[in-house]
């Protein structure tokens, strides 16, 4: 059975799960199997070292499937920004017809770039307001991260029990749900909270396809709820990440009353946590994980977890709920 909402109506896919844009992880390999499953993969543009390279994998993904996916392009704060109006146009020329956003005001120029060629935007963020914003500037679907979720959470801690509702009360656009979850009771309470479906990110890392070490897998099995750090909130830049020796670091350096980002930058730097990825030595540099840790006791293939995603919740809609009803 299929849960059939909005969001799959208007992506074009089985399922109203999405495979979020992910550093370093969102490759073709993961991507393709994600949409040959029946949700919608995601290629993650700065993964790719130029907008070039991002056509070579846009081609690549589908030769892999036949399928829909999506490209993400987050605008992150920096001194030297990426040619992100580049890796846009790779993205149009490739014939894309979804594009997940995330970041700074300046992911504005993006929209205006890719809206006239019909494609579809899926907006990344973690506050009721900055959805209303996206709304109005014509995005076609938020995604709202609530607080659990690995990467960027904001800085209001608003996790997405309340989060979630809240959006829902306000945006009329299809939502997603993201933060905190991997399986099927999570894309029923989501469903219930008033989403029309669900991005995972760390669920997916997690899985026989994600082009990443089997250390860093077998870590998102073991560490719990508990396992994650919270790291540049001095610098008003909140990131959640795995618990691990490094980030532990990070931790211990930034709560020092002095502690400069520069105090920190080596043990964060994008290319030891590509290292970390492509080595699955833990102690080389951070990761990206949410708590929906917890959850994850299992690395399926995309296929096996999407099948029992959907499962579990046509399950919990016909069995558990249903015999509460008096």
């Amino acid at each position: 059975m299929a849960f059939k909402t909005r969001v799959t109506e208007m992506l074009g896919i089985e399922h109203p799960i999405v495979q979020g844009g992910m550093q370093g992880v969102g490759y073709a390999e993961l991507a393709s199997a994600v949409s040959n499953a029946g949700g919608l993969g995601t290629l993650t543009a700065l993964t790719q070292p130029s907008p070039e390279a991002l056509r070579e994998e846009i081609e690549r993904c589908r030769s892999m499937t036949d399928k829909p996916f999506a490209v993400n392009i987050t605008v992150f704060p920096t001194i030297l920004p990426p040619d992100y109006k580049g890796y846009a146009q790779a993205a149009i020329d490739g014939g894309v017809r979804i594009i997940e956003t995330a970041g700074t005001q300046q992911v504005r120029e993006i929209w205006e770039m890719v809206k006239p060629h019909g494609v579809t935007i899926l907006h990344k963020c973690t506050a009721v307001r900055h959805a209303l914003s996206a709304e109005r500037a014509g995005c076609d679907i938020i995604s709202i991260d609530g607080f659990e979720c690995a990467g960027h959470p904001g800085e209001d801690d608003i996790p997405g029990l309340i989060l979630i509702p809240a959006a829902a009360d306000k945006v009329k656009i299809p939502m997603l749900a993201s933060g905190g979850i991997g399986d099927g009771r999570g894309l029923v309470a989501a469903l219930a909270l008033g989403a029309e479906g669900i991005n995972m990110g760390t669920r997916f890392c997690a899985t026989r396809e994600a082009p990443i070490h089997d250390n860093v897998k077998a870590r998102y099995v073991e560490n719990d709820e508990r396992g994650t750090n919270l790291i540049f909130r001095k610098f008003k830049n909140t990131a959640r990440v795995g618990k691990n020796s490094v980030s532990d670091e990070v931790v211990e350096i930034s709560a020092r009353p002095d502690a400069q980002f520069e105090d920190i930058r080596h043990l964060v730097a994008g290319a030891v946590g590509r290292e970390l990825l492509a080595s699955g030595d833990l102690d080389k540099g951070i990761f990206w994980a949410g708590m929906v840790q917890g959850l994850i006791h299992d690395v399926p293939s995309c296929k096996e977890l999407i099948e029992r995603i959907v499962g579990e919740a046509e399950a919990i809609v016909k069995g558990r709920l249903g015999t509460m009803l008096a």
